[in-house]
């Protein structure tokens, strides 16, 4: 059957446009009934290619994406649905991609945003059991038919034909964040995200920032870019930083407030310059716009478009309008001072001052994970004796402890026991990253800091860029994809887990279990 979405993506003379609905809490509510009377439009208009269905924005619940996906798919448009990772975990995941391949819902758009804020009775307990990666991971297996060994061998199921891509954000202010950003995203591709959706921003530079470093990764995959109609309220939230991953510079916030006074209370202007944003886009080689905004009409989606394509011919002169660079922000590539954009020349970040302190821990963690934790090398092999002697005996549990103990006044540790501390420069993310991030930051941080905790904690992510980068070696949080954690393991010795090969670490490694080759 086929894919409009899909389809307006691929087709290089498509300007693919999707256009986002918020569901909102309820069921029977007025903007239930919104988005789906916005379906109808959508899908008589002939102009929008995809609805775009939020799951649970801010932290918030709201109708499931799922189901209002199938609902709008009824009424004759694709869907795309937020697959998000911080409420459920793998296996309510496997369920929901099952009940909407089995419905027909079949592009999924894998982040992780925000922590969750509020719900019945409090705030709810965030799950992040696997993150995007790891998600785009799974879905890529269920294309190619999952298989997983049952009681009389491997079983393997139908192919499903999930069009699924991911977000990223190029608006980040320092450098550490930038880049472990498009560490990510690297990631991401290799673990098959079909498109990209950027985060929502207004510097026009950081846009084109994006589309070079699609063509320095060597990935021809369809980037869409984010045009949010932004009011004066929703400015100023943004702009305070309470929406995470959307940035709103004080130049905007001022540029909006002046439209204010006029006649239709700024109206136009949100419009025109988001028609503008369309058309520079297409003029850069986005492959589509996603539309969004509170109570969008669908009449404004339309002259976003037709007036969009009118402005595309000329599409360089529109770019002074949108010089909205953070304080002192970080750019990969230096800047083409004649067209606004940049060269095709990375910025010199090898003497830049660190986004982080870089603590004596780290020191004496490298020192350490040198001398017993490069297999075969040092203490490699004594530890692996030792550990193989600990499993099953009287004094498992005591080795266990001392490890332990250890690990908690060092970096917190919450005895997860597949441990990944060695692939994050010694910052656990099980305990230190709210959302759990084994394969890299969300796009919510902020000027360095973690979107939980503002002001307060560093992004784990940002600290191990920099703890890294100061010994030259930031590459290695690019290098391979970590497995998420095996719960299997919990509470248990992650060293006896490590050096017997039962964790993460030993396939890529190569460690093996030495027990496995003891003759009986």
């Amino acid at each position: 059957m086929e894919n409009r979405f899909k389809e307006s993506l691929l087709d290089k003379s498509t300007m693919s446009v999707t256009w986002e609905l918020v569901p909102g809490r309820g069921a029977r509510e007025p903007q239930q009934e919104f988005a789906v009377q916005a379906a109808e439009q959508a899908a008589k208009g002939g102009k929008v290619h995809a609805l775009t269905i939020t799951d649970n924005p801010g932290g918030n619940p709201a109708m499931l994406a799922d189901y209002l996906g199938m609902e709008v798919f009824q009424k004759g448009i694709e869907p795309l649905v937020h697959f998000t990772c911080k409420d459920k975990n793998r296996n309510q995941m496997e369920s929901q991609l099952y009940a909407m391949d089995r419905a027909g819902v079949r592009n999924l758009l894998v982040m992780t945003v925000d922590y969750p804020v509020t719900g019945f009775k409090g705030r709810p307990k965030p799950v992040f059991d696997l993150d995007p990666v790891h998600t785009l991971e799974l879905i890529e297996e269920m294309n190619k038919g999952l298989e997983y060994p049952g009681m009389k061998g491997t079983i393997k199921h139908q192919p499903s034909d999930f069009f699924a891509g991911a977000a990223v954000s190029p608006f980040k202010a320092t450098e550490a964040e930038q880049m472990v950003q498009y560490y990510k995203l690297k990631k991401k591709l290799d673990a098959g995200a079909k498109f990209i959706v950027t985060q929502i921003g207004y510097d026009a530079r950081k846009y084109h920032e994006l589309m070079l470093m699609m063509k320095m990764l060597g990935y021809d995959v369809p980037v869409i870019g984010n045009i949010y109609l932004l009011p004066f309220g929703a400015a100023k939230v943004m702009n305070a930083n309470q929406i995470p991953g959307c940035v709103v510079t004080d130049k905007l916030v001022a540029d909006i407030d002046k439209e204010r006074s006029d006649p239709d209370k700024g109206v136009g202007a949100r419009l025109l310059r988001a028609a503008k944003m369309y058309a520079w886009m297409k003029g850069m080689g986005f492959a589509g716009v996603h539309i969004g905004g509170f109570n969008v009409k669908y009449e404004q989606v339309e002259y976003i478009i037709e007036k969009g394509e009118e402005l595309s011919a000329n599409w360089q002169d529109l770019i002074h309008e949108f010089d909205y660079p953070m304080p002192n922000g970080f750019y990969v590539f230096e800047k083409d001072e004649k067209t606004g954009l940049n060269k095709e020349q990375f910025t010199n970040r090898k003497n830049r001052p660190l986004d982080a302190d870089t603590p004596f821990v780290y020191s004496l963690s490298r020192f350490m994970h040198n001398l017993m934790f490069e297999p075969g090398k040092n203490l490699f092999g004594l530890m692996q004796k030792i550990s193989a002697k600990a499993e099953g005996a009287s004094w498992e549990k005591r080795f266990h402890r001392f490890e332990h103990m250890n690990k908690v006044r060092l970096y917190d540790c919450k005895d997860c026991g597949d441990c990944a501390l060695m692939d994050l420069a010694y910052v656990c993310p099980m305990s230190q990253c709210p959302k759990n991030q084994r394969n890299g930051a969300c796009e919510g941080s902020y000027h360095g800091w973690c979107d939980v905790y503002p002001n307060e904690r560093k992004c784990v992510w940002v600290q191990a860029y920099a703890r890294l980068k100061k010994y030259g070696e930031e590459e290695q949080l690019n290098s391979y994809r970590v497995k998420p954690c095996n719960w299997d393991l919990y509470q248990t010795s992650s060293w006896i887990n490590f050096y017997l090969g039962k964790d993460h670490s030993a396939e890529r490694l190569g460690i093996k279990n030495p027990k496995a080759n003891r003759p009986e």
